[in-house]
C-alpha cells in the first residue's frame, strides 16, 4: 500500500481530538429521546454530510441509525451495479490495469452487500444497546465496509489516477464512504456499550497445553488413523478432551499423488460450503513440498483449517507483483475472506522481490482467522492484514517496506518481526497501518514480539533506517508493547508519511519495551504518539482489543490474553 489517498470525506474539528483507543461510542442513559438530524449529525465525522442524507423530521438514534444502514445497503448494491456495467463493457477504453482494479472492487462490494445484510438484521430487531460481543461483531463489520471502500478507491486510482475520476467513479465511492461513515458512527452512538473494553489490568497467561505448532485434533478413528499414517511430526497428542480441537473431516495433500489432492486449491473447492464449525473444522493437511499455486479461499469455504509439516517444510509461493501488472490486493500469493479460517506450520512467500514493490506474500480479510507456527516471507508489502479481526503466535514476518500493513482489528504475540535488505534508497517500515475513521475499531498489536534484523541486513555493510511504523491512512493506530526491539530501530521510532499528514490523529504508543531499540528517548514528538502506562496498555490486549477469549479457544492455538 505504497499509495497515499486521503480519506475522502472531511473530519469536522472536535473528531480530532478522539484519537484514543475507545472508539466514540457514547451510550446515552436517554437514546430513545426525539432530538434532531441536525443534533445527532454532531456524534459523526461530518455533521453536513450526515443532515443531508438524514431525514428531515426528529427521531431517536435508532431510528437514524437504522435509516442510515439501510441506506447503506441501497446504494452497495448500487455500486455493485456500476461496477458489473464497466466490467462488461472491458473495451479499449478500459485499461487492463483498471480493469484488475475493478475486479477487486466487485469482490468488496460483494463482501460490503453481506456485511451491511448482517448489521441490518441486527439494528432493524434492537433498539437498544447490545452486549459486547454483539456489538463488537457489527462494528467489525461496519468497519470493514469503510476498509473495502477505501481499497477499492485506491485500487482503481493507483491503476489509472484519471480514470476513475474521469468514468464516473469518485462520487459515488466518495459519497458512499461517508454514508458508510455516518452508518459506523451512529451504530457506535447508540447499539455500543458505554463500557465495551474493560480497561482494567489484569494479568493473564492462559495458554492451552500446546506447543511448537502442535494441536490436539478430535477426529474420528478412521481419519485418526490415516493422518497418523502421513503426519511425520505426529501433530496429535495425549490431552483432555476439553483441550481438544474439533475436526469434522480431512483431506490430503501430496504431490506425490499419496493423498486426496496434488494442489492446494482443489482441496480447498472440496471442502464444504457455508457451515456453521458445530462439527468441527475442515482440515486440509498439507504435506512437504513447495506448492507454487495461488490459493484464494472464498467467503464460503468456513472453519477451514489448514495443517502443514512445518516452517521450511510446507511452502507455499508465488510471484505476483504491482508492477508486473497486479493489484496490491490480487498479488497476493495466498488469500482468505473465509471466517475462522486457521493455518499452522505453513511458510507463505511471495518471491517477486525488492524490485517488484507491492508484492503480497498473505492477504486475510478473514474474520477470526488464526495463523500460528506460520512464516511469512517478502520485500514490500508482506503480509496485508486488511480487514476484520485476526490474531497470528508465534509466527514470522520477513520485509521491507511496510510489510505488516491493512486496517484488520489485529494482535500478534510471540513473534519473530525480521526486516530484511531493502533497494538502494528505501528504508524498512515494519508497519503501515489502514484505519481511515475514528469510530473503527481496527489498530496493529504487537505483544511479547522479537525485532531482529534478517540475515541479509545484518550482514550488509550498507545502513538503512528501519522504523516501527508509518501513518498509511488519517487515524492510524499501532502498539508496540513489552517486545524485544534490536538495535536495528531508528531512535525516532516511527516515520511520517508525507509531510504532517495523520500525525495529531494517528494514535502510536509503545508500553514497556526491552531491547537496545526500544529507548524512547529520541522518538518522535507527534501529538498522536504516546508511551503508555499498564492501564491504557491493556486496551490492546487479546482479551479486550479482540474479545479473542470468546473465540480462540476452539482453535487449540495457545495464546496470553492480557500484559504479561
Amino acid at each position: 500500500m505504497a499509495l497515499n489517498v486521503l480519506s475522502l470525506f472531511t473530519i469536522s474539528t472536535f473528531i480530532l481530538l478522539s484519537i484514543s483507543f475507545v472508539s466514540i461510542s457514547v451510550a446515552d442513559t436517554n437514546q430513545t429521546t426525539p432530538v434532531s438530524p441536525g443534533t445527532i449529525c454532531k456524534s459523526t465525522p461530518n455533521p453536513s454530510y450526515c443532515l443531508s442524507v438524514l431525514p428531515k423530521q426528529s427521531g431517536n438514534v435508532y431510528d437514524y441509525g437504522r435509516f442510515s444502514v439501510r441506506k447503506s445497503l441501497s446504494q452497495s448494491r448500487k455500486f455493485l451495479n456500476l461496477v458489473d456495467q464497466y466490467l462488461q463493457r472491458r473495451s479499449g477504453t478500459i485499461s487492463t490495469a483498471a480493469i484488475g482494479a475493478l475486479e477487486d472492487c466487485r469482490v468488496l462490494a460483494s463482501l460490503n452487500i453481506d456485511f451491511l445484510l448482517s448489521s441490518f438484521n441486527t439494528v432493524n430487531t434492537t433498539g437498544k444497546t447490545l452486549s459486547a460481543l454483539k456489538a463488537d461483531d457489527v462494528q467489525t463489520l461496519l468497519s470493514a465496509i469503510l476498509t473495502n471502500q477505501q481499497t477499492c478507491s485506491d485500487g482503481l486510482q493507483l491503476a489509472s489516477p484519471s480514470w476513475s475520476l474521469k468514468n464516473g467513479f469518485s462520487v459515488p465511492l466518495s459519497n458512499d464512504t461517508k454514508l458508510y461513515s455516518v452508518s459506523l458512527a451512529l451504530f457506535s452512538k447508540g447499539w455500543v456499550p458505554k463500557n465495551k473494553k474493560s480497561t482494567a489490568w489484569q494479568p493473564s497467561k492462559k495458554q492451552l497445553p500446546l506447543r511448537n505448532g502442535r494441536l490436539n485434533l478430535k477426529m474420528s478413528q478412521q481419519t485418526r488413523v490415516v493422518y497418523e499414517s502421513v503426519s511425520t511430526r505426529k501433530l496429535l497428542q495425549t490431552a483432555s478432551v476439553d483441550d481438544q480441537v474439533m475436526v469434522s473431516d480431512m483431506v490430503i495433500v501430496s504431490q506425490d499423488e499419496s493423498g486426496n489432492f496434488t494442489t492446494i486449491s482443489d482441496a480447498v473447492a472440496a471442502a464444504p460450503n457455508n457451515t456453521d464449525g458445530t462439527n468441527g473444522y475442515f482440515l486440509i493437511y498439507i504435506t512437504a513440498g513447495v506448492y507454487e499455486e495461488y490459493v484464494s479461499i472464498a467467503k464460503n469455504k468456513k472453519y477451514l483449517m489448514m495443517v502443514g509439516d512445518g516452517i521450511n517444510q510446507t511452502v507455499i509461493t508465488g510471484n505476483r507483483s504491482v508492477v508486473d501488472g497486479w493489484t496490491t490486493f490480487n498479488s497476493a500469493t495466498f488469500a482468505v475472506v473465509a471466517p475462522n479460517f486457521v493455518a499452522v506450520n505453513i511458510t507463505f512467500r511471495n518471491t517477486a522481490g525488492a524490485i517488484k514493490h507491492q508484492a503480497v506474500a498473505v492477504r486475510s480479510g478473514a474474520d477470526l482467522s488464526t495463523f500460528y507456527s506460520c512464516s511469512f516471507e517478502g520485500y514490500q508489502d508482506t503480509l496485508y492484514t486488511h480487514s476484520l479481526r485476526q490474531f497470528y503466535r508465534e509466527c514470522d514476518i520477513y520485509g521491507t517496506v511496510d510489510f505488516i500493513f491493512g486496517n484488520a482489528a489485529v494482535v500478534f504475540q510471540n513473534c519473530n518481526l525480521y526486516p530484511r535488505m531493502p533497494m538502494s534508497g528505501q528504508f524498512n517500515a515494519i508497519t503501515a497501518q489502514g484505519r481511515t475513521d475514528p469510530n473503527q475499531n481496527t489498530g496493529t498489536s504487537i505483544l511479547n514480539c522479537v525485532i531482529r534484523a534478517a540475515d541479509d541486513l545484518a550482514s550488509s555493510n550498507v545502513t538503512f533506517n528501519t522504523y516501527l511504523g508509518r501513518p498509511w491512512k488519517e487515524y492510524s493506530r499501532t502498539v508496540y508493547m513489552q517486545s524485544d526491539m534490536g538495535s536495528l530501530i531508528d531512535p525516532a521510532g516511527w516515520m511520517a508519511w508525507s509531510g504532517d499528514f495523520a500525525l495529531s490523529t494517528l494514535y502510536y504508543a509503545e508500553y514497556n519495551n526491552t531491547g537496545p531499540g526500544s529507548n524512547t528517548t529520541n522518538r518522535v514528538t507527534w501529538p498522536g504518539y504516546h508511551v503508555i502506562n499498564s492501564t491504557d496498555a491493556a486496551n490492546f490486549t487479546l482479551s479486550n482489543f479482540l474479545l479473542g477469549e470468546d473465540w480462540l479457544p476452539q482453535t487449540g492455538v495457545p495464546y496470553t490474553a492480557g500484559l504479561l
